[in-house]
């Protein structure tokens, strides 16, 4: 890994911690939603453009040839190596004052990632990523579940309006028909960090975006995770499936959901 992907990780995790303490400030109080509806549960607040813009000007200030891409704004600059944000993934959640939300940042050189930071402030969690150099949580290794036996498992699944009605239902039968306890927690990237760290042992989203998913690349790499391979396979530039899991349940848990690790 070159010493420059190594100086941007470490700028880039005190740019997500200032991020992080300025959407903390701006937290709606537990209660109905605030912020505005796009369409069914996908929501929008004045923290997720406010963030990404606080982001977007750090980094740009620090390292003006490098490339940006944010949920909000889209590609607003180039470079060989670019930034992808999701300034708070998890709207859903932290539209009501709820504590599953988090700062999701990634670093991908071409089509590679290789860095990622995802800090969920309400948690207080950080997970960091560098490719070749492991991953952790809070500063501990993590690695993916030992779990093999699928009626033991952990796994879970995100929703989303974009997918055709019945998907969801059909998806969460074949895992229940596993013997796994399924759940759907409203935060893509906090549930593939969960991944990582082995809290649980699957995750799959139907239809998920590059900037959900580019810091938790990184991370389940790191850990030893099977994944999907999601940027090949359209990623880049399109919202398409993902699925990670464990090693020792990814064959099953692939099998039964239709998404394919090769």
């Amino acid at each position: 890994m070159t010493q420059a992907i190594l100086t941007r990780f470490e700028a880039a995790r005190s740019i997500v911690r200032d991020a992080a303490a300025l959407a903390m400030k701006m937290r709606p109080a537990p209660g109905g939603p605030q912020g505005t509806q796009k369409s069914a549960q996908d929501w929008l607040t004045e923290a997720d453009g406010a963030v990404e813009s606080f982001i977007s000007e750090r980094i740009g200030t620090l390292f003006p040839e490098d490339g940006f891409q944010g949920e909000e704004e889209g590609r607003t600059r180039t470079g060989t190596l670019r930034w992808v944000v999701d300034p708070i993934d998890g709207t859903s959640n932290y539209a009501r004052g709820r504590n599953r939300w988090c700062v999701s940042l990634g670093l991908m050189d071409g089509d590679t990632p290789v860095a990622g930071i995802i800090e969920a402030p309400a948690l207080g969690e950080t997970y960091t990523a560098v490719r070749g150099h492991g991953a952790f949580l809070n500063g501990k290794r993590i690695k993916a579940s030992p779990v093999t036996d699928t009626a033991a498992s952990l796994i879970e699944m995100g929703w989303s309006n974009r997918v055709p009605p019945g998907v969801f239902q059909q998806k969460i039968d074949a895992i229940l028909n596993l013997g796994a306890m399924p759940r759907s927690g409203g935060s893509g990237a906090i549930a593939l960090a969960e991944v990582a760290c082995g809290r649980q042992d699957g995750y799959l989203e139907i239809r998920i975006n590059l900037w959900d998913v580019a810091a938790a690349l990184v991370l389940l790499e790191e850990a030893g995770a099977c994944v999907s391979p999601f940027l090949r396979d359209g990623g880049l530039n399109d919202g398409i499936s993902i699925l990670a899991a464990a090693p020792g349940i990814a064959n099953a848990f692939s099998s039964a959901v239709g998404v394919s690790l090769k």
